[in-house]
């Protein structure tokens, strides 16, 4: 998962950029960059690190420009590199910048197309650097039909070369371009799994100017207007001077939002395709706690603790339902990055007991019901409920608001492999017993879709394949599932991880 935001202003747009990513942090940590235009020249700033990291003075003041784009990354596979940080350029067709958020599910044949039929060299394992060489090669066929016309490329020449590009790729993808003299192109997958939302603004010299960002709160941080969420598979032009143009640029679009980021990745005050992150979660509390009260009436829970802090809104709306006290059991370190961005098995078995302590006043003597928004692996579950009976727990229950997770992502989320996830073949009753729980209980999938949709019922269908398996681009098969396995393993990540400080003592001893 990765944010985006893009600004076309009136002044520079190094500062509010910024200020985007540093609320966006939460979909990725790995890597952040900043590109802007000025003087019809990109400036750009990239690597690894949070965003607060990543930029200092020196770096703000050379970002000059009214118009920019900006990235955080956390990886889907493979390497951390910060040559693989966004976002990336190329220097034709006029020079293009671009971020993408998600993950194309057909790269390799894109890759072999770029080599083959337009000459173009991928010099990384970014998805995203194909996806950007191929919009660069269509707009370079466009523009080869307006050369022979004699005009200058337009609104509806780009949005032709975005329509190409739909028909080539598959997969998850929202994205935030530069062209240099033009402006800023934006765009959303025809299924919609991706989130990217439009924004205005009046700025102090009474101009309009605009912004797309991958969650609303971005907007709402830095003083922007929601106007909409971009449409699947429509396409966003701005002007270099502010002028707006947008068009639907693929056949047959159909709304399926990614509903994992309701459950854990979006921020609780996003609204993202005029669903409340936040409405959405109580209504998980809701229908979790109504199924709790039904199924497991008899057990003697004294007291509902969130593990934080997704499941807080989650866990209080399950502790009203069961009439039963909501406790802060776990403090949270907010300086230890998320573990499950974590690349290796290892390191994230280390970060959990660095990241939460728990309060033994409030576990000791007590049979707790603890609520988290989903179980991914087992090894955060299991640590946590080891936490809690080290500070005396009597008896230790376990809520999901999720189903259980048995599938690989494949549109943009490090999901693991498929014999990483504790769900994978497995039923509650063993999932309980490998996490040490005394109970265990998890939100049907149905009451998670119905949680989410109640808000906007124009959503007919959610993305929901790693609860179901079901791929709803229709072109996963073993072989990819097996492809990505490779990539995503432990073994793998760490050896890349390894390779990586490798070559990064090469380079300091060069240098």
């Amino acid at each position: 998962m990765c944010g985006i935001v893009g600004i076309v202003g009136s002044t520079p747009v190094n500062q509010s950029i910024y200020d985007a990513l540093t609320v966006l942090q939460h979909r990725g940590q790995d890597a952040a960059g900043i590109v802007t235009i000025t003087d019809g020249k990109f400036k750009q700033r990239k690597a690894n690190g949070l965003v607060r990291d990543v930029f200092e003075l020196r770096h703000m003041q050379r970002l000059r420009g009214n118009i920019g784009i900006g990235h955080v990354r956390y990886p889907t596979a493979g390497s951390s590199s910060v040559a693989e940080a966004q976002p990336f350029y190329v220097n034709s067709p006029y020079g293009i910048a671009l971020a993408h958020n998600g993950n194309l599910t057909n790269a390799h044949e894109l890759k072999d197309v770029m080599l083959t039929k337009a000459r173009r060299h991928i010099n990384t394992t970014s998805d995203s650097e194909i996806l950007l060489n191929l919009l660069a090669f269509e707009i370079d066929n466009q523009l080869d039909k307006t050369d022979k016309t004699g005009t200058e490329m337009q609104p509806a020449d780009f949005f032709a070369a975005i329509r190409r590009v739909n028909e080539q790729t598959r997969g998850a993808y929202a994205v935030v371009s530069l062209v240099i003299g033009h402006g800023l192109l934006a765009f959303r997958d025809p299924k919609g799994i991706r989130p990217l939302i439009l924004g205005r603004r009046q700025s102090d010299t009474g101009h309009v100017e605009y912004m797309v960002a991958s969650e609303s709160v971005a907007l709402d941080a830095i003083g922007f207007e929601v106007m909409r969420d971009v449409a699947p598979g429509e396409a966003i032009f701005i002007t270099d001077d502010g002028q707006l143009y947008t068009e639907q640029c693929a056949e047959n679009p159909t709304y399926h939002p990614c509903i994992f980021e309701y459950v854990y990745f979006a921020r609780p005050d996003s609204t993202i395709d005029k669903i409340s992150v936040y409405d959405a979660r109580v209504r998980m509390g809701t229908k979790l706690g109504h199924k709790i009260k039904q199924q497991w009436d008899d057990l003697d829970i004294d007291v509902v603790i969130p593990i934080p802090e997704t499941s807080n809104d989650i866990a209080l709306q399950i502790a009203m339902i069961l009439d039963l006290p909501y406790r802060q059991g776990f403090v949270k370190n907010r300086y230890i990055g998320r573990t499950f961005i974590m690349p290796g098995q290892s390191q994230r078995r280390k970060s959990v007991r660095r990241k939460l302590n728990a309060i033994d006043v409030e576990f000791k003597g007590k049979n707790v019901l603890l609520v988290d928004d989903s179980i991914v692996r087992g090894t955060t579950s299991e640590q946590i409920i080891d936490m809690a009976r080290e500070a005396g727990a009597n008896k230790v229950y376990f809520a999901s608001a999720s189903p259980e997770i048995r599938f690989p992502n494949v549109y943009g989320i490090d999901m693991p492999s498929a014999n990483e996830l504790i769900g994978h073949g497995r039923e509650a009753d063993e999932i309980c017993q490998l996490i040490g729980a005394d109970g265990l209980i998890y939100q049907s999938i149905e009451d998670l879709i119905e949680a989410c949709q109640e808000a906007n019922p124009e959503i007919r269908e959610f993305e929901t394949s790693v609860f179901t398996g079901q791929y709803i681009t229709e072109d996963i098969d073993q072989q990819y599932l097996d492809y990505i396995d490779h990539l995503r393993n432990n073994d793998s990540k760490e050896i890349a991880a390894q390779e990586e400080v490798a070559n990064l003592e090469i380079y300091n001893e060069d240098h």
